[in-house]
């Protein structure tokens, strides 16, 4: 007889449906210290800052906070803001589709350091990165003989803003797409290709539909971590009035002027920025949400 035949058989232990419950269920008091904790760090962590910011912007009324935001300064700040979140995001869209198609979609030698690659932002300090970058590119690096030569600028200048941000920025879109397409497989892309359909049909009319919630999802939390940086930034910009300071800058320079209202007015922007990121980052998980179960 086979080994199978000989083991003994096992008792199935019937448990209550009720018995059940009550042991997944917690207390009532075990309940409300647990809502109770969450709801006081909500709001002395994050409500009451964000009621504070908006207070002190308009603690003088609302024409001395409207003429902060028209201030030069804080204009030039806002532009240059969305100006390196323009010119960062859309690069890092590409270079999140090309590495996960890439890692989803193939094996090849050194995929796995492809993956720690990606990861790398989130373990090294901005601060650090933004050194890595000046030590590269400013007087003492390798490249400035040659950058200077050809009257190029990278450090205190746009490009030095675009290349931290690129480096604080690029894993979120990858990072959203990479498990997306591996748990969706490529088996349709495959049947795309039997029936005929080129590499660039087959990416928009099989691949993209797919994934495009989860590429917005990626792209909105990549937005807002460009508007927002400020450590890596902060080394690449020399905080030069007018120039290099985006608006993170800027309210750390209005702030350590005694600009109450001007640092908290260009705060309060951030603050409106941040609540729009979140209503968007909410919807486009209920949209993602909604198409897996439509799949």
């Amino acid at each position: 007889m086979s080994s199978l035949a000989m083991e003994p058989a096992v008792p199935v232990v019937s448990v209550p449906r009720a018995r059940l419950r009550a042991a997944q269920d917690e207390g009532p008091v075990v309940k409300a210290v647990l809502i109770g904790l969450a709801l006081l760090f909500f709001v002395l962590f994050l409500l009451l800052p964000l009621i504070l910011v908006f207070m002190t912007a308009f603690s003088r009324g609302v024409l001395p906070y409207l003429s902060a935001l028209n201030q030069s300064d804080t204009m030039h700040a806002a532009s240059l803001t969305v100006l390196v979140a323009v010119i960062a995001v859309p690069l890092n869209i590409a270079f999140g589709l090309a590495a996960s198609w890439a890692i989803a979609r193939f094996e090849f030698r050194g995929k796995s350091l492809l993956t720690t690659l990606i990861d790398l932002p989130f373990s090294v300090s901005p601060v650090i990165a933004g050194l890595m970058f000046l030590l590269i590119f400013g007087r003492q690096g390798p490249f400035w003989d040659w950058l200077d030569a050809n009257n190029i600028r990278i450090v205190f200048a746009l490009p030095g803003l675009v290349l931290a941000t690129l480096f604080v920025t690029f894993p979120f879109v990858a990072r959203e797409l990479i498990p997306l397409m591996q748990m969706q497989g490529s088996d349709e892309e495959q049947a795309a290709r039997v029936l005929g359909a080129n590499g660039r049909q087959m990416f928009w009319r099989v691949t993209l539909p797919k994934i495009k919630w989860g590429l917005l999802y990626g792209v909105i939390l990549c937005n807002a971590r460009a508007m927002g940086e400020f450590g890596a930034v902060s080394v690449l910009s020399g905080h030069i009035r007018g120039q290099t300071n985006t608006l993170p800058l800027h309210v750390e320079i209005e702030y350590n002027d005694y600009h109450t209202v001007g640092a908290f007015a260009a705060a309060s922007v951030l603050a409106v920025l941040a609540l729009l990121t979140l209503a968007l980052k909410l919807w486009a998980e209920r949209k993602m949400v909604q198409d897996g179960h439509r799949g």
